[in-house]
């Protein structure tokens, strides 16, 4: 635990921070402190506006927040909020604490899974002590007696409900709203409200308030809180926070590498820990699909972002916790069957449609053929086909298809128009614009894996018209140029094109968020037929080594940000902080090459992954960044998600032990290891010599050795006799 660092990352390279996210691993409550409004990155924020009930999604408004002040109480939002100094806060995953510099305010706070606890010390013994209580929208706050107050907010059509208790009365109290005190009343309702209660001073006696949340109701508010934090005692609390994240980060143990090596893992690995969460309370959850109240033996998970997690945040989570993966699918399963469409952005007020693609596919894949099938197959089988037969396909939209879904599935590529152009499609998002070959190749990827999924259910014709379509990522190769390009709906290219800029500021006319370069090795489950169409693997080499030594646009860190926004983490044109990137180190090992991969990947990690508040290179969106790292620095990657294979990367640390949930540890000793000894020399499974650069799933859940023998050259011709293949790798059909 205490080489978690939550600073890393608080500043970021260009769009989203990470946040001081403190709550219990995968819990329903979390918190983080609402700083100074406008500001994303919240280390360099001022003041601290208040402090939150619930953050009930990840990067959304948190919901509710408490504020202490001293003397007269003034509840104007400017007014209330407190400078402070890092220097005197505290951040962990289970324990947050701050001085509030204005009225000399320590406030601490921890969590529980459904609780929280938080405990304001005031120095200034001789004025009277409030605390402030607000919320946004459709408020709801009431007085129950002189210790207990009932809130309740309303976050996006969902109602989310608190039941606080105060450790002493309060003296008197009042009301408030738009930052005007109204009059003394035990309630009020509507948007911009709140109130304050006030204690007489007590030297050296802290005001400590404890509260339940619930999506159900108050009073299962109260139950969550009898249960969860029966006691007085917030040392208790912390401590229990403590030992329940030593436990969970302690699955991976590692030895060797430096101690910021370490930091950057174990903070890496809590990241992967705050989604998604479990909001079951006493075998009920409140859906907002359906937006009704549910009763379920097993857990329901929301806060999702399929389009980044599929691709190491799943994966993680199928090693470590087998168990909550296939309860989460299963989730996915409840939320088709309450809505009608498998969701892509799973929220808890409902699918928040974003990014592109129907990447629930290769997540329920993944899990299949890894033997998580503890979930209803049948049932995720009928939403996923509809989503692929019946659904928009346009980016940032749920639905019914469009005329340009219709396109797609009759001519096998999602047609583009000319830059600038306005669109005719009504429901295409003015700002997202169509993002033509993206949507194009990562389809084709979610189609390989339902028509995988399909072969094992003996869906017959539907595996074959799936097969089919996997293969569209060829209609948008152009072959004279050696990259990925829009094609006009004529079947005519799109030109002049330049790869680097791909189409208008943001990339968003025909690709999402990144350019050509690196999206054009974007075709994660047929390598091979992706090596075939650049020419072969010698020049499949080449073409990496050229994404990685690209100029940048214009010659000028500017002109490139102009034109790839979202680009950051930035090697040539490979875009390390961006997850449409992610498999491209590995894939040298398709091609004979895994020594490369080895090399690029321990600078990347050095480069790009550091102890430090700009050591994460992009938007960690939740788990998914930090899950590459995980990966990566373990020596080992799951490339394409929907076989159960792993591509070998290089170890960082000398000695890796996975904890498996069985009691069987997996443990990689890498010999010889160093900064400079990064290439594998020869490697042993079990006892037997390993002569291959991949792993199957197997391998690493029935436990066993993988021991490394490291150097400073590379050895060239291990692991070339055997090259991971996908496409087609002998599904077991029914």
């Amino acid at each position: 635990m205490d080489y978690v660092n939550l600073q890393i990352g608080g500043i970021s390279h260009l769009l989203q921070p990470t946040f001081n996210t403190v709550h219990l691993p995968n819990s329903m409550l979390r918190f983080n402190p609402v700083k100074t409004p406008g500001i994303s990155d919240h280390y360099v924020a001022g003041k601290i506006y208040g402090f939150p009930i619930n953050c009930p999604a990840h990067r959304h408004r948190y919901v509710m927040s408490l504020m202490p002040s001293v003397g007269s109480p003034d509840v104007r939002a400017d007014v209330l909020a407190s400078e402070y100094d890092h220097d005197f806060e505290t951040a962990t995953p289970y324990y947050y604490a701050v001085l509030l510099e204005d009225d000399e305010i320590n406030a601490e706070f921890s969590p529980t899974a459904r609780c929280g606890f938080y405990r304001f010390t005031f120095a200034n013994s001789s004025s009277p002590a409030n605390i402030i209580l607000r919320g946004e929208k459709d408020v709801d706050i009431r007085i129950i007696d002189a210790t207990t107050i009932a809130a309740k907010e309303v976050f996006k059509g969902v109602k989310q409900y608190a039941f606080l208790k105060f450790n002493r009365p309060f003296q008197s109290f009042a009301t408030f709203r738009k930052n005007t005190i109204t009059k003394q009343q035990k309630e009020i309702q509507g948007d911009n409200a709140g109130i304050y209660v006030t204690f007489d001073p007590v030297p050296a006696q802290a005001v400590e308030i404890k509260y339940g949340i619930s999506y159900i109701s108050w009073d299962q508010a109260q139950a969550n809180l009898e249960k969860e934090i029966p006691h007085w005692s917030f040392d208790e609390i912390r401590q229990n926070g403590r030992d329940t994240w030593n436990k969970a980060l302690g699955q991976i143990k590692i030895t060797g590498g430096s101690e910021d090596e370490k930091t950057v893992f174990y903070t890496a690995l809590y990241r992967t820990f705050e989604r998604m969460v479990n909001i079951t309370e006493d075998g009920r959850y409140y859906s907002g699909y359906d937006n009704k109240v549910h009763q379920d033996k097993r857990p329901f998970y929301v806060d999702d972002w399929s389009w980044d997690a599929y691709r190491t945040h799943h994966p993680l989570r199928a090693i470590l916790n087998p168990g909550m993966e296939q309860d989460i699918i299963q989730s996915y399963v409840r939320m088709y069957e309450q809505s009608g469409w498998l969701p892509t952005f799973p929220q808890v007020y409902g699918d928040m449609k974003a990014m592109i693609g129907n990447h629930q596919d290769a997540i329920i894949a993944d899990a299949w053929f890894k033997g998580l099938q503890n979930f209803d197959m049948d049932k995720a089988y009928e939403g996923m086909l509809k989503n692929a037969m019946h659904g928009a396909m346009l980016p940032w939209r749920e639905g019914p298809t469009t005329e340009l879904g219709q396109f797609y599935r009759e001519h096998g590529y999602f047609p583009a128009l000319d830059p600038g152009a306005k669109d005719p499609v009504k429901e295409v998002d003015k700002f997202e614009k169509r993002q033509a070959v993206a949507v194009t190749l990562e389809q084709a990827y979610d189609d390989w894996c339902l028509a995988r999924i399909a072969a094992a259910l003996g869906q017959k014709k539907d595996y074959e018209k799936l097969a089919k379509r996997a293969c569209n990522y060829k209609n948008v190769y152009n072959s004279k140029t050696g990259f990925m390009s829009p094609k006009r709906a004529d079947g005519t290219w799109v030109e002049p094109f330049d790869p680097k800029s791909s189409g208008g500021t943001g990339c968003r006319e025909y690709f999402a968020e990144i350019n050509a370069w690196t999206y054009s090795f974007s075709v994660p489950h047929d390598v091979a037929g992706l090596m075939t169409l650049m020419g072969g693997p010698q020049q499949f080499i080449k073409r990496l080594d050229g994404l990685f030594a690209e100029p940048m646009y214009g010659y000028c860190r500017w002109t490139q940000t102009a034109h790839i926004p979202d680009g950051t983490g930035m090697v040539g044109q490979f875009v390390m902080g961006n997850e449409q990137g992610f498999q491209v180190p590995y894939l040298y090992v398709y091609a004979g090459a895994p020594w490369k991969t080895q090399k690029r990947i321990r600078r990347l990690e050095s480069t790009w992954f550091r102890n430090d508040l700009m050591g994460m290179c992009g938007d960690e969106d939740g788990g998914a960044m930090s899950s590459w790292y995980v990966f990566s620095a373990m020596g080992f990657y799951p490339v394409t998600p929907g076989v159960p294979i792993y591509v070998i990367g290089t170890p960082l640390f000398d000695k890796v032990s996975i904890r498996l949930p069985d009691g069987r540890d997996f443990i990689i000793l890498a010999k010889n290891n160093s900064h400079k000894n990064k290439y594998i020399q020869s490697a042993i499974l079990n006892g037997r010599p390993l002569q291959k650069a991949w792993l199957t799933h197997k391998d690493i859940v029935n436990g066993g050795e993988l021991v490394f023998q490291m150097g400073p050259r590379p050895n060239k011709k291990w692991g070339v006799d055997s090259l991971p293949s996908t496409f087609d790798d002998g599904i077991e059909r029914k």
